[in-house]
């Protein structure tokens, strides 16, 4: 047998696949809404470090079993979900985290894990490797530990450049603005750290009880527009940050929240919730969870929704919006893209604005992955 590829080979050849899944699951989002696309599963409630504005943690609980945490994701699977992020607490404390995301995968569904990324070392990275991981979330809130937050860039930094070295899954760094966090311009640091690593950078507003947003100040606006001024993927999701936009203003927003459906919930209880900042509704254990709860959730006004900061939930909204209102969605998209990418933005604005290219291109789309347009 010949040497091991190269990490970064095996990196693009595993991100040319995820790619491809995405796509499918994309596909199959647009063409029904009958099914989940994102569902938080929470492996352990326990997390080793106690961040002053979390409210996600504690200090004892044990690790669900690992048989069932795979029952959940049967169940999961058998509503059609197409993606399942493992965060907690820390999810890297579960002793069997590694077997839960290789079933994950064997279900076809794209494993994400949000961790402090205390617990990272260069064996723990290979792990995840040979796991089947997609993606890996850090949240670096400071760049010197302080009584708000130990999630700093000092102490991480070099759990950074170990994924930097070894991971062939996808890498995201988000940093944090609002709620008191004394020096607004670290957010601004992590994000061009991130990016001189390679990874992905976005920001989050950090939110109170209830998930509603803590008003920013002039000086995190500020940076605020600087971090999104760093560019991003150009056809990622983070190009629709306009519920943030609004909110770092103060601003609501008019949208429909789809939480309870496209996107679940599932605490350590295995309880079914709107979200993490949300949980008790609707609180129904996933096993008798149905196709008609997540019809009547599809359906169900949030009254927290106007000044929501999730952006997870926000972003699967969004394939909704963009199933529902097309040409709107394609023009905003178009005009985003426009600006980082000229000719990108004409050749969308020819395959996606003109009625005619549109209705083509997205019956050679679904064909070739495979999609039927009908309920999946």
């Amino acid at each position: 047998m010949g040497p091991a590829l190269p990490v970064r080979i095996r990196r693009k050849l595993r991100g040319a696949g995820r790619r491809w899944r995405e796509a499918r699951m994309f596909a199959r989002a647009m063409a029904s809404p009958r099914h989940p696309i994102v569902v938080h599963l929470i492996p352990i409630r326990r997390c080793n470090l106690a961040c002053a504005y979390c409210n996600e943690y504690d200090d004892f609980s044990p690790p669900v079993p690992l048989e069932t945490l795979q029952r959940r994701v049967d169940l999961l699977a058998s509503l059609g979900t197409t993606i399942i992020t493992l965060s907690g607490g820390e999810p890297l404390l579960h002793p069997e985290l590694d077997a839960l995301i290789r079933h994950i995968r064997r279900r076809g569904i794209l494993a994400t894990v949000i961790t402090n990324g205390y617990l990272l070392t260069p064996e723990r990275i290979r792990r995840l490797n040979h796991a089947g991981l997609d993606y890996l979330q850090i949240s670096i809130d400071n760049l010197r530990p302080d009584n708000i937050s130990m999630k700093s860039l000092k102490v991480l930094d070099q759990k950074l450049r170990w994924l930097a070295a070894h991971a062939e899954f996808a890498v995201t760094i988000n940093s944090v603005l609002g709620g008191g966090m004394p020096n607004p311009e670290d957010a601004l640091a992590i994000a061009r750290r991130a990016r001189e690593l390679g990874f992905t950078a976005t920001v989050g507003l950090l939110h109170a009880p209830g998930g509603h947003v803590q008003p920013l100040t002039a000086r995190e606006r500020e940076v605020y527009e600087q971090i999104l001024e760093l560019g991003k993927s150009l056809y990622s999701f983070a190009h629709y940050d306009r519920f943030q936009k609004n909110l770092v203003r103060g601003l609501p927003n008019e949208w429909h929240c789809r939480a309870g459906s496209r996107y679940l919930y599932v605490c350590e209880d295995g309880l079914v919730h709107w979200c993490s900042q949300q949980r008790g509704y609707p609180g129904i254990p996933l096993e008798e969870y149905t196709r008609a709860h997540l019809e009547r959730e599809y359906r169900t006004v949030k009254p927290c929704a106007p000044y929501c900061t999730v952006s997870c939930v926000h972003q699967t909204a969004m394939v909704d919006w963009f199933r529902e209102h097309p040409r709107e969605a394609l023009t905003q998209l178009v005009h985003s893209v426009g600006a980082r990418s000229p000719s990108s933005a004409r050749l969308l604005a020819w395959l996606l604005l003109d009625t005619r290219n549109r209705r083509l291109f997205q019956k050679l789309a679904l064909r070739v992955l495979g999609i039927e347009r009908r309920a999946a």
